[in-house]
């Protein structure tokens, strides 16, 4: 990185958010910008979380950018390593290496109210500035690990789902895992068999549905090579299904009550003790977490070297684990299945605006971006998957290619402003925006099913889910209204300020903001 570098765009992160962006810049005509990555590859959350049995439980043509089909995929449900394949493919296929910065993880980015542009800290020392910041490390990157008394001193091994140590051997170990999200029902049944035994340490049980997996056959990759148009059909498919369903979710959590009935005849498949069958049942209405997808869950759960904790973890000594019950277990290794920063995500304690605040200051409350993208004070920067972006029942890659189609035309708008220019989101347009959004999440699943959820921020307020279909998020997000946003300028110089008798500075937009800062398009 050479010394007072500057590009026009620069990327944070390259897992499916970076690498699309920097795919749409591309196409965008921009080539001067650069991906910062802290890591030494590409891939994202797929690249670190590479824990036994790690896979994701969105069919894998839905989960996969529209503008780089793969006719390949496996299986149904992708592992992991097929999906960092992907993305290392992706990387290679639209040249995108000479752009990526490996080892550069982002110390703090700065706006310079006076030049409009972003100074940004590398770790390591290196700096640069640019223009326009896209973020793109998503919620899915920094793990997430419980406070827990004792569990400093805790003799034997200890590791998150997401930096698994495949060093370690767990055979013959008595190991215990903590939590009962996405990432734990994985892990369970691939371990089961391999250790002494096992302790689950659950908190709020899951909704656990079949997942309907298989081989993809040599002849369905052939046909989808040969004729293109079968991948894009079988893809259109997926989500028409995935669209349909919104509404149950969204408007009508009652329709549900006909899924529960199916979870549970899953459960009562495998589980025959009313005991433990009684430990898996939640409480709370089927959606309001994210619904999970396993065949092998509860058949391992059922096994006779696994014990379900119907607690949370409460303490730690020496070796032994105290549940919040009062039980406990001796155990060798900890695994924390505990999820990630989500609501509260370290990289905004980087990010430094206008008025000299960061972003996780200014989020303090509560998490706000209009159209999921642009927050206030925050000239030129944008995130990707951003607050209220989340989905639950569908591919995040459609939400990021709607982010996308909205980052492209920031570009532009910014070409057109010409010079050195600015767009500055306003606080009535983001304030109007979330106004909305929580409006339509008062009566949906995640608000009103009767959990606590990683959806939740600490405020009880819903900042992650999207209320509505992935169409109507695209159809937000198709361009951006310039009168939702400050049109920022450098000021001239005092004698260009003399001849033209006007200094630059704010341009005030022009348009009713709260109407334009509507939900729908």
């Amino acid at each position: 990185m050479t010394e007072h570098e500057h590009v026009r765009v620069a990327v944070i992160g390259s897992g499916f958010g970076g690498l699309g962006a920097a795919v749409r810049l591309r196409r965008e005509g921009v080539t001067d910008f650069v991906v910062l990555e802290r890591a030494d590859s590409v891939g994202g959350t797929w690249r670190d979380n590479s824990y036994p049995g790690c896979a994701c439980d969105v069919p894998s043509h839905l989960y996969s950018f529209s503008f780089a089909p793969h006719p390949d995929w496996p299986r149904t449900f992708s592992g992991q390593e097929h999906i960092r394949a992907y993305l290392e493919h992706v990387a290679d296929v639209f040249h995108l290496r000479p752009h990526i910065r490996f080892d550069s993880e982002v110390m703090r980015m700065t706006w310079d109210a006076e030049r409009l542009c972003w100074d940004i800290e590398v770790k390591g020392g290196g700096r640069l500035s640019a223009d326009f910041v896209v973020s793109a490390t998503g919620p899915l990157s920094d793990p997430k690990v419980p406070e827990i008394p004792g569990l400093d001193s805790f003799p034997g091994k200890v590791f998150h789902s997401a930096r698994w140590d495949h060093d370690y051997d767990l055979r013959g170990k008595r190991v215990a895992v903590v939590g009962t999200g996405a990432s734990a029902i994985q892990i369970v049944p691939a371990i089961q068999p391999q250790v002494g035994r096992l302790t689950l340490f659950q908190r709020t049980p899951p909704w656990v549905m079949p997942r309907v997996d298989r081989a993809i056959t040599g002849a369905e990759r052939a046909l989808h090579r040969a004729l293109p148009f079968t991948g894009q059909a079988r893809r259109g498919l997926l989500w028409g299904i995935r669209e349909l369903q919104v509404s149950a979710f969204t408007k009508h959590p009652d329709q549900l009550g006909f899924v529960e009935q199916l979870a549970k005849r899953n459960m009562g498949r495998a589980v025959k003790d009313p005991a433990l069958r009684a430990k898996l049942t939640p409480d709370y209405r089927i959606g309001c977490k994210r619904i999970l997808l396993s065949s092998t869950y509860y058949p391992a759960l059922a096994r006779p070297n696994v014990d379900v904790v119907a607690s949370g973890l409460r303490a730690v000594r020496g070796s032994t684990l105290v549940a919040a019950d009062g039980s406990e277990a001796e155990v060798d290794a900890i695994v924390f299945g505990t999820g990630f920063h989500v609501t509260d995500m370290p990289i905004a304690e980087r990010v430094v605006g206008a008025e000299g605040k960061t972003l996780a200051e200014v989020w303090k409350g509560g998490m706000e971006a209009l159209r999921g993208a642009s927050a206030a004070g925050f000239p030129n920067w944008m995130t990707i998957i951003g607050p209220n972006t989340g989905l639950g029942n569908s591919s995040m890659i459609l939400m990021i290619e709607s982010q996308l189609n909205y980052m492209a035309d920031f570009v532009r708008q910014l070409d057109v402003l010409g010079g050195r220019a600015a767009l500055d989101a306003r606080p009535s347009a983001v304030g109007a925006w979330n106004r909305r959004v929580q409006e339509r999440m008062k009566r949906t699943v995640w608000n009103t099913g009767g959990c606590t959820s990683w959806y939740l921020d600490e405020n009880g307020r819903n900042t992650t889910i999207w209320p509505g279909t992935t169409s109507e998020f695209r159809r937000a997000t198709r361009r951006v209204d310039i009168t939702e946003y400050e049109v920022l300028r450098t000021r001239k110089p005092p004698e260009e300020e003399k001849e033209t008798g006007k200094v630059t500075g704010k341009e005030k937009g022009t348009g009713k903001e709260e109407k334009s800062a509507g939900v729908s398009a």
